[in-house]
């Protein structure tokens, strides 16, 4: 038996890289005959060679027509700070709300820009943890002070004993414990 000759045994490989005007105009073409689905399929019948997926990340962030172009006004900017905050990094979703937007270009401007000016202007608060507990017990006490004012009814007879640690106690002990969390 013959050995194979280099030609058949060469594996076909991909292109990869830039996309060229060409190879955009093929793309465009096979998509508008055969459709946006089975990405395989139309890799292999436009005549590019290139996966699937390359054609269709290549269609979704860059060629389909509905692709709104140019800067990412200040109302897109806070809408995109708003459902970040909302959804996190779900950049899909985030996408499905900005008309005309991608989700690769939401996710690239979120990470190259609105993340930087968000941790420009967060402002960091120089508490010790001592100052934070005081201010915690000091919240508490005007909320136990607040809620015996409520219940006093003026006469000076009402005895309320309201001990606010005591009641946002949540350990596991007493009548009231929960058999699965032991």
């Amino acid at each position: 038996m013959a050995p194979p000759k280099n030609d058949e045994t060469a594996k076909k490989t991909n292109n990869r890289g830039a996309w060229t005007a060409e190879e955009d105009q093929k793309l465009a073409q096979c998509i508008e005959i055969h459709g946006a689905k089975r990405w395989k399929t139309v890799a292999i019948k436009s005549g590019l060679n290139r996966c699937g997926k390359s054609c269709r990340l290549r269609w979704l962030n860059y060629l389909r027509p509905n692709i709104k172009r140019g800067n990412i006004s200040v109302e897109e900017e806070d809408l995109i700070i708003r459902l970040h905050k909302l959804l996190g990094n779900r950049w899909s979703l985030i996408a499905k709300r900005l008309p005309g937007r991608t989700d690769n270009e939401i996710k690239n401007y979120w990470n190259t820009c609105l993340c930087k000016k968000l941790n420009r202007t967060k402002v960091k608060p120089e508490t010790s943890t001592a100052q934070a507990t005081h201010t915690t017990r000091s919240t508490e006490e005007r909320a136990a002070v607040e809620n015996k004012e409520r219940i006093d009814d003026g006469s000076g007879d009402s005895e309320v004993n309201f001990d606010v640690n005591e009641f946002f106690n949540f350990s596991i002990e007493g009548p009231f414990a929960l058999d699965w969390m032991i």
